[in-house]
This record gives structure tokens, C-alpha cells and sequence, in this order.
């Protein structure tokens, strides 16, 4: 099975949060949760996530001041912002601070997916999109893999297997990941396809001959993370 990807949802409202929290999970997301600015500070710096859902009003301060600074921290990924009030002062101090986007309660899970999804899309095509894949960071725009210290530079094809294999969460067959690297080339095969896992393997396996990140399964390839 794919590994579910994390969310950081940052409410003081536990029934609501459980709420957020079982709907995430049942949409393939794995929530985690923080009651305060402290808690929601401490768990956004634990590793990557896909998006962070942060309430404005908090027992120990504002949502909108956490959301500037996880931005200061370089925590890129897509922001939403709960808040009670529908005040246009309000949004644009929480928009400033950095946050993607502003809902207002009470309001249907379906519209905060739909919204959240989209601004996934607008982030995972721009140059800040960060990914987690197995001990290293990934960032596609840079080409580069980083494990500490350690920088893995990728070619245009590598970074795209990984992108591509990264966003599916899933196996992908040889076929697909041929046509979506490289496009409708008859002169392209899965040969082609397999030295590329191969190189691929040799920059971020500890032991590219039993692979525990880029794994081979039926028909395909897949991440683990």
C-alpha cells in the first residue's frame, strides 16, 4: 500500500479537529494534530507535509502570526486558514501573513477539499514544491535530492521518474512512466526506461541491488517514503 501523506491540522477545537482529522484520513491523507500555536510549531518542523490547516484563533496566540512564521522558516507547502469571522481585514492580514487561502465556519469538508486540492496542484508545478522520499528531501526544480549535508544531483528524466512515481502514490507501470517521462517516442523503450532506474538507483540506494526506496513490483515501479 502507499504511504499516506501527512497533513498538520492546528485547532483548539477538539471536536471539530477529530472531525477534520477522520475525513483526512478516509481521503488518503494521514492527519496529525496540534491543539496550539506551541504544538503546531513544534509538529510543523517534524518532517514534510502536504498542506497545514491552521485556525486564526488560538488559545496561545494567532494562527495568522504561526502561518508568517512557518513561512519564515521555509515551510513552502499550500496553507488554509479557519476562521470565524468573514471580516475582508481579516483575510488580508491572514493572506499576507502567507496563507493560500481563508474559510470560514461553518463549512462543508467537500469545499475545504476542493480548495486545498487545488492549491496542491498550483504548488506541486511551482519552484518551492518540497518532497519527502525515503531519508532524502526532494526538490524537483533544483534537481537535487538533500540528506543532511549529503546533495544528490538528478538529470531531467531521474527528476521526473521521481516526480511522477512521487505524485502517484502507487504503483505505475513501465508503460505509463515511459509515457508520461518521455512522451509518445517509438524510439524509446522499456530498456530505456530500466537503465534510468538502474543509474536511479545507484545515487540514493544504500544497496542498489536490494532497493528499499525505488522498489520493483508487478508490472511497475514505486516509491516508498
Amino acid at each position: 500500500m502507499p504511504s499516506a501523506k501527512r497533513v498538520l491540522l492546528v485547532d483548539d477545537d477538539e471536536m471539530l479537529r477529530s472531525s477534520l482529522a477522520e475525513q483526512f484520513s478516509l481521503n488518503g491523507y494521514q492527519p496529525v494534530e496540534a491543539a496550539n500555536c506551541a504544538e503546531g510549531r513544534a509538529k510543523a518542523q517534524d518532517g514534510l507535509y502536504e498542506f497545514i490547516v491552521l485556525d486564526v484563533g488560538l488559545p496561545d496566540g494567532d494562527g495568522r502570526a504561526l502561518c508568517g512564521e512557518l513561512r519564515e522558516r521555509g515551510i513552502s507547502c499550500p496553507m488554509v486558514m479557519l476562521t470565524a469571522s468573514d471580516s475582508d481585514d481579516a483575510t488580508i492580514e491572514g493572506l499576507r501573513a502567507g496563507a493560500n487561502d481563508y474559510i470560514t465556519k461553518p463549512f462543508r469538508f467537500n469545499v475545504l477539499m476542493a480548495r486545498l486540492e487545488a492549491h496542491l496542484r498550483s504548488h506541486q508545478t511551482s519552484e518551492e514544491a518540497i518532497y519527502k522520499i525515503g531519508p532524502y528531501t526532494f526538490r524537483p526544480s533544483a534537481k537535487i535530492l538533500l540528506e543532511g549535508i549529503k546533495r544528490v544531483r538528478l538529470t531531467e528524466k531521474e527528476t521526473n521518474i521521481l516526480k511522477f512515481l512521487q505524485r502517484s502514490g502507487d504503483t505505475v507501470s513501465r508503460e505509463v512512466l515511459l509515457h508520461e517521462v518521455w512522451g509518445y517516442n517509438p524510439a524509446v523503450t522499456t530498456h530505456t526506461l530500466e537503465t534510468h532506474i538502474y543509474r536511479l538507483r545507484q545515487k540514493i540506494e544504500k544497496d542498489p541491488s536490494r532497493a528499499e526506496i525505488l522498489v520493483t513490483e508487478t508490472g511497475g515501479y514505486r516509491l516508498i517514503a
